[in-house]
């Protein structure tokens, strides 16, 4: 490898150094069986942010005007609770929340292709916590996906 490679290297990052060394890494979501393109491929993250923007405003809008009557002082608190119970019941039932379904996402478990309630209901407090959502794997799946063993894909 020359100098100015070696130097460079770090702009595009270690997975970029590591194909040019000759490492094959495949595509996302091939180690977990997962397509490369199209329904039931791994959800990209803009998808995904997307999503859960999504859901956060309409948490937001139900906690602002149902529970706190426009007191903004609660109203953060009171949406993480309405998410964490819309989140938890949807995803646990349906495999989708309002965000994930506008953006063409669902919630699947690798080893059945759906998602238990309980789940749902680890992924959602790890989702709460938000460091664990915060920490990827090379798939692009967050920690809370990993503990829960499961994985957001594409409808």
């Amino acid at each position: 490898m020359d100098n100015r490679q070696a130097i460079g290297s770090w702009l595009s990052g270690p997975r970029a150094a590591m194909e040019d060394a000759g490492a094959d890494f495949g595509y996302r979501g091939e180690q977990l069986g997962l397509p490369e393109e199209g329904p039931n491929s791994l959800a990209r993250p803009g998808r995904r942010l997307g999503a859960i923007a999504v859901d956060w405003a309409l948490c937001l809008l139900i906690a602002y005007s149902l529970i706190t009557h426009g007191h903004d002082q609660g109203t953060g608190n009171w949406a993480l609770g309405v998410f964490f119970v819309m989140s938890a019941l949807l995803v646990g039932t349906i495999g989708f929340t309002p965000g994930k379904r506008l953006f063409g996402i669902r919630v699947v478990a690798l080893e059945t292709g759906t998602v238990n309630p309980l789940r749902s209901l680890v992924r959602t407090v790890l989702l709460c916590l938000a460091i664990p959502a915060l920490v990827w794997d090379r798939d692009g799946r967050g920690l809370h996906d990993r503990l829960a063993k499961t994985v957001e894909v594409r409808v």
